[in-house]
C-alpha cells in the first residue's frame, strides 16, 4: 500500500509540474493537441494547466486519504473526466493525434482507473 500511494503522489507531483510548464510555453500543450496545434492558445493553454493542477491536488489528496470513500471517487472521477476528455479529443474531435503528446495521458489515465476500480475494496472498507 505505501508503494502504491507513493508512485501516487510522484504522478501527482509531475502533474502540478505540468500546469506550471502551460503557463509558460505553449509547445508541450501543442504535443497533446497536435491534430489542431493551431487551436492551442494561450487562453486554452492555461485552461489547461490551472485543470491539470486542480485534478493533480485531487489525486495527490486522495494518495494522502486513500481509505477515504470520498477521497478515492472523487480521484477515480477526476481519472475518468481525464481519460473522457483525452479520448474524446483524439477519436471524435480530431484535436489530438496518437503520440507521445497524447499517449501519456490516456495510458496513465487508462491504467490508474483499472488500477483503481481492481483495488476499490482493499482501500474503500464499506
Amino acid at each position: 500500500m505505501a508503494q502504491a500511494n507513493s508512485d501516487a503522489r510522484q504522478l501527482a507531483t509531475v502533474s502540478i509540474g505540468n500546469s506550471v510548464q502551460a503557463y509558460s510555453t505553449l509547445s508541450y500543450t501543442k504535443r497533446v493537441y497536435s491534430g489542431t496545434p493551431d487551436q492551442v492558445t494561450p487562453l486554452s493553454a492555461r485552461t489547461f494547466g490551472t485543470w491539470t493542477f486542480v485534478t493533480a491536488v485531487v489525486r495527490l489528496l486522495a494518495a494522502y486519504h486513500i481509505n477515504d470513500p470520498l477521497a478515492y471517487k472523487l480521484a477515480f472521477i477526476v481519472f475518468l473526466g481525464a481519460n473522457l476528455h483525452f479520448m474524446s479529443e483524439w477519436l471524435i474531435f480530431k484535436s489530438a493525434k496518437w503520440g507521445a503528446g497524447l499517449s501519456g495521458p490516456i495510458i496513465i489515465s487508462s491504467i490508474s482507473l483499472a488500477w483503481m476500480w481492481t483495488q476499490w475494496d482493499f482501500y474503500v472498507k464499506a
